[in-house]
């Protein structure tokens, strides 16, 4: 396991922030940021403390794919941790196997601290070494996605 971290700081009220970055007005704003990852990113289920969700995209010829994942915590407008148990392959969840095993249980940790109308996002991730530099280079573009969408 490997672990990366990033930060954006965004013109925008924690809670502004929080709000867009999880789409709880309007799902649009969080498939808008997320869409660097897939094209096609949305989510299903709640970020409620304990919820199972599901992150879900389409693959090419139009099948569902994605993680099952549950919300270990969620502090509004300050912190949500994410924790990743499993796959979606169609409507089968995958949640053991030589498919999910080497990454089951990975964290994605979200933070957010606000001074003087600006807030600092630091995304912490656990990963697996094969996705390390594919994901540097795709976070720095969802955040710098997030932080355009938020200071509208």
């Amino acid at each position: 396991m490997e672990k990366i971290q990033f930060k954006k700081e965004i013109r925008a009220s924690a809670k502004k922030v929080f709000i867009t970055m999880l789409g709880l007005e309007n799902i649009k704003t969080y498939e808008d940021w997320t869409s660097v990852f897939n094209p096609t990113s949305t989510y299903e289920g709640s970020w409620e403390k304990g919820s199972k969700i599901y992150f879900v995209g389409f693959d090419d010829s139009g099948k569902k794919m994605g993680m099952v994942s549950e919300i270990i915590e969620n502090i509004p407008f300050k912190f949500i941790s994410i924790r990743h148990y499993g796959m979606l392959d169609g409507d089968n969840e995958i949640t053991e196997g030589p498919m999910v095993e080497e990454w089951t249980g990975l964290l994605e940790n979200y933070s957010l601290s606000e001074q003087d109308g600006m807030t600092t996002v630091t995304v912490d991730s656990e990963t697996t070494a094969e996705y390390v530099d594919s994901l540097s280079t795709t976070w720095a573009k969802a955040l710098n996605k997030l932080k355009e969408i938020a200071e509208r």
